[in-house]
């Protein structure tokens, strides 16, 4: 699998995504897109791109938010999908409309030669929380931005507001030990969850205005395909699919059937909605 070269520290991230798990996300586009479509929704509400702009989408995946940031500021605008995943980004461009104006490249955003002072707009949607320096990495992307530029992303806060993600883990713990911590300082999906932190990084980098918003979300982990669905999900991709890697089928079934009874009394129909937790994240360069 073809990688890009990046920051050494950003080298585990790199083989992760373009390894099995990048893959799984891959395959999984159209059903992760139904249950994040709508963050996308708010994070574009406050980023504001407007017509003419030229955009960065910072972990861009299989380029959803590419596509409606090329939409917003078509026909003059600009998107770029940058992404380490070659997986996704292939189905990006192939999943591309036709006539917007977008690219996508498969780099480091921590070391990737922009063009200096030529996007009005950085954003992300779950794409900034893997970087091993991130006050690097978003000096390098700052540099890219016009002195008038401006940022919104969007971030998972702390794991306890985030059932939806942690609640099938913790029935997968019955049989499976656990995880290593994830320190503070480390990165993952919850890199970005500390206000403070967050605050400090982008200061760090140079941004004024930081301002951090919080969104409570109904999430449908079923994305209305019943019980079953919302299992498989959860065995598919997240932190219990992590926690299960490598143990034997026996191991699996158990967690699997420990996942369904967990999730058993959500079941609303054909959904099962548990809560999560964002920050919307906006700041601007001057």
């Amino acid at each position: 699998m073809q990688q890009p070269g990046g920051q050494a520290e950003n080298a585990d991230q790199i083989a992760y995504w373009n390894g099995p798990s990048g893959q799984r996300w891959a395959d999984r586009h159209a059903v992760q897109e139904k249950l994040l479509g709508p963050i996308a929704d708010v994070l574009i509400d406050r980023a504001k791109p407007r017509p003419g702009e030229r955009v960065i989408d910072v972990g861009c995946g299989s380029g959803a938010t590419t596509f409606a940031f090329a939409k917003a500021v078509a026909p003059d605008g600009f998107a770029l999908g940058l992404d380490v995943s070659e997986p996704m980004l292939s189905q990006a461009r192939a999943l591309a409309p036709k006539g917007l104006p977008l690219d996508f490249v498969q780099a480091d955003a921590t070391v990737h030669p922009f063009e200096p002072a030529s996007f009005d707009l950085l954003a992300s949607r779950f794409g900034v929380m893997f970087f091993a320096d991130p006050i690097a990495s978003f000096v390098n992307l700052q540099r890219a931005l016009k002195p008038t530029g401006r940022l919104a992303f969007a971030c998972w806060r702390e794991p306890k507001e985030n059932p939806w993600m942690m609640a099938p883990l913790m029935a997968v713990y019955k049989h499976v030990p656990k995880m290593p911590p994830v320190g503070p300082e480390e990165p993952g999906p919850f890199a970005f969850a500390s206000e403070e932190r967050v605050m400090r990084i982008l200061k760090g980098a140079g941004f004024v205005d930081v301002a951090m918003e919080p969104h409570d979300l109904a999430m449908d982990i079923a994305i209305g395909g019943g019980l079953d669905a919302a299992v498989d999900g959860a065995l598919q991709i997240g932190p219990a699919s992590r926690a299960l890697q490598g143990h034997p089928a026996q191991t699996y079934e158990a967690a699997k059937a420990s996942i369904r009874e967990m999730l058993a009394p959500f079941l609303k129909g054909q959904s099962v909605v548990l809560q999560g937790a964002i920050w919307i994240v906006t700041a601007r360069v001057t």
